[in-house]
């Protein structure tokens, strides 16, 4: 089994009159927010192989946190353009090309295409919203990431950090 985990980045601060949408910066909850969440996957002792994150300094913030919280190596985090403000079909291409030899493998990136990829890759649940720093992991009986087909994930777990039947 491959396990998938999908995490949208942390809370971000708003837009400023002149800033480029791919420079905002996360906010002091989302600072707070995502340490939380990594430990809530070390807890459950869910340590990605790989991590692929939008170059977007939100997600490649919250991305560092991650690793950073999850003992990760800098060699296992990687950015992949195509992950800002990604389509399921985008999202799906990424894991497919990039996957490798994971057997679980973390993407970090944005909504309203994480949580629209969420809801297709599950065999068993609906997602109708993830939230910032949501983390939603699924297992898949595959070979090679390049098998990844819609509906095909189970298994799924769905967390949040103001969900507090985890704390």
């Amino acid at each position: 089994m491959r396990r998938l985990t999908l995490l949208r980045h942390a809370k971000t601060e708003p837009q400023h009159s002149g800033q480029e949408d791919w420079d905002r910066v996360l906010e002091p909850r989302g600072l707070k927010d995502a340490p939380e969440m990594a430990r809530r996957l070390r807890e459950r002792k869910l340590k990605p192989d790989l991590v692929i994150t939008s170059p977007a300094v939100r997600a490649l913030t919250t991305a560092q946190i991650f690793a950073r919280e999850l003992h990760l190596p800098a060699a296992k985090l990687q950015q992949d353009e195509r992950l800002y403000l990604a389509s399921p079909k985008v999202l799906k291409e990424v894991v497919r090309e990039l996957g490798g030899d994971a057997h679980h493998l973390m993407i970090v990136g944005h909504n309203p295409g994480l949580t629209e990829f969420a809801d297709r890759i599950s065999e068993e649940r609906e997602v109708d919203n993830m939230p910032t720093c949501a983390i939603y992991t699924l297992e898949f009986d595959l070979k090679d990431w390049s098998e990844l087909e819609w509906d095909s994930g189970v298994n799924a777990e769905f967390d949040y950090p103001k969900n507090c039947s985890s704390c």
